[in-house]
């Protein structure tokens, strides 16, 4: 049909919406972050007059590119500058493009914003067990020596159980040797079933050139690791198996907030920053929204014919408002995560010189609990690292203290993996997501009992009240679930008034 002209070709992803003459209503959006921007977006070019109240005096929401120059305080805390170097940026929010969230990468295409290699999983990072005992406890080790020393000597295990007639499995003389082949292959067993070492966990001396081999260097023992912590979900494999994590992911080249950025500058003066949402109100038909200038300090109002409300929950419910029992309940008990971060900047990319590190995650069971190398700006002079990313209560921990105390506590804890730290460092920019203004916490954190309960109240309008963003998905966290809902909400919509 596209070949014959009977359907217009478009790129995957694309909206084909029939614009209807009914479309001329007036739809007001709480929120100026992807979701809220992105149904502005999709419902304005069928036809609606769309207007945005945001509280913040940027978009983006939660999409949030930290850079010199960038202001935040803190609920009850501290005013901070960040003065990070040109050129160098912290993603404070969403940082991660897994490769098969097709609609964030549509909207990349369609509003051209180039894409890049994000280094999810690197085995080159480190492990740092910070425990009272164990051979390995209180030591970096490389991730990929941990991982090769794990696979091998439990698949060895297997092997051995097979052996001794003692795999309690259904499987034929034939498959059960199947599988020990495999086995072998995959844990890097020698002849003897066994495993001595293997280079896939790093040479003890590297190979190079002239008479220099190479030795590959000696196992860690089943028993060290476990012993050591080192088997501490903290250092769980979550980059290499989850499937939102799984590589290859991307990022924005320059920082995740030029996807909202290309919104702002289409959507122009259709977004009205520094509007504090107070009430929002049935007038059936139609809604009404009180809100705070807070630029003129004078409280307003605004009628519109439909809604669209996108605020995260722990905002909505601080909004006096004739919403439904079933979606104040949703806003009262959905608990949002509670998770802090920290952007370090450092004179030398040491990391890179010193430790070969380009790109991935070292891991820790202290307080920071992740450092993520930057998968940009390679061989360049200085950098910015992620060097500390936590979440409850670790995270309430790290976002209860002052931003010297944060900073001090990551440079201790993030100096015991990189000693370079303590010469290196120049500057910092820390948040609490939960401490956040008009965020109050990441993302939202479904249990099964509250999918089933109160996450059907925000899938269908509350009479001319509609809900987007990511807490309307089953993507949370992720860019594409606030996109997916704004999808949604935009089709409902549409075709409620088309029908009417």
């Amino acid at each position: 049909m596209v070949g014959l002209g009977l359907l217009p070709a478009a790129p995957a992803g694309a909206f084909n919406l029939a614009r209807s003459e009914k479309a001329n209503k007036k739809v007001l959006i709480l929120g100026a972050g992807l979701a809220g921007m992105n149904t502005a977006y999709e419902l304005g070019k069928i036809g609606y007059d769309c207007t945005i109240l945001e509280a913040r005096n940027r978009a983006g929401g939660r999409i949030w590119t930290v850079r010199g120059g960038t202001t935040e305080t803190e609920i009850g805390g501290e005013t901070q500058t960040c003065r990070f170097d040109e050129g160098l940026y912290l993603n404070a929010g969403a940082a991660r493009i897994p490769h098969h969230h097709q609609l964030t990468i549509h909207y990349c295409r369609e509003l051209k914003i180039p894409l890049e290699i994000f280094g999810n999983f690197n085995e080159a990072g480190f492990y740092y067990s910070d425990s009272p005992k164990g051979a390995l406890a209180n030591q970096r080790v490389r991730a990929r020596e941990i991982h090769a020393d794990m696979r091998g000597q439990l698949y060895e295990l297997l092997v051995k159980a097979n052996d001794q007639k003692a795999l309690d499995l259904p499987l034929t003389a034939e498959d059960a040797d199947k599988l020990m082949t495999w086995l072998r292959e995959e844990g890097d067993l020698n002849p003897g079933k066994h495993y001595a070492g293997s280079e896939r966990r790093g040479y003890a001396v590297r190979p190079a050139g002239g008479t220099q081999a190479g030795e590959i260097g000696p196992a860690h023992a089943l028993k060290d690791i476990v012993e050591s912590g080192l088997t501490h979900p903290a250092f769980a494999n979550i980059g290499e198996y989850t499937y939102h994590q799984q590589p290859v992911m991307l990022q924005m080249v320059g920082g995740n907030d030029y996807l909202p950025r290309a919104f702002a500058k289409i959507l122009g003066d259709k977004i009205s920053y520094g509007c504090e949402v107070k009430e929002l109100r049935k007038t059936q038909p139609g809604v009404r929204v009180v809100y705070l200038d807070k630029k003129t300090g004078q409280t307003k109002e605004v009628s519109a014919d439909f809604c669209v409300c996108t605020l995260p929950l722990p905002i909505l419910k601080t909004v006096e408002s004739d919403l439904s029992g079933n979606v104040k309940r949703a806003a009262d008990f959905v608990p949002y995560m509670e998770t802090s971060k920290i952007g370090l900047q450092f004179k030398r990319r040491f990391w890179e010189e010193d430790d070969h590190i380009f790109g991935g995650i070292s891991k820790t069971n202290q307080d920071i609990t992740q450092i993520f190398y930057p998968s940009y700006g390679f061989l360049g002079q200085k950098g910015v690292l992620k060097g500390m990313y936590n979440f409850h209560d670790r995270a309430n921990r790290m976002g209860a203290l002052s931003l010297a105390e944060r900073e001090k506590a990551a440079l201790e804890q993030g100096g015991k993996i990189h000693p370079q730290y303590k010469t290196e460092f120049e500057n910092s920019f820390s948040l609490a997501w939960q401490k956040i203004p008009y965020s109050k916490g990441g993302w939202a954190e479904y249990s099964k009992s509250a999918r089933e309960r109160m996450y059907p109240a925000l899938l269908e309008p509350d009479d001319d009240i509609y809900f987007a963003g990511e807490h309307v998905s089953h993507l949370t966290a992720w860019m594409a679930g606030a996109l997916e809902s704004s999808r949604r909400v935009v089709e409902m919509l549409h075709k409620r008034v088309s029908a009417n």
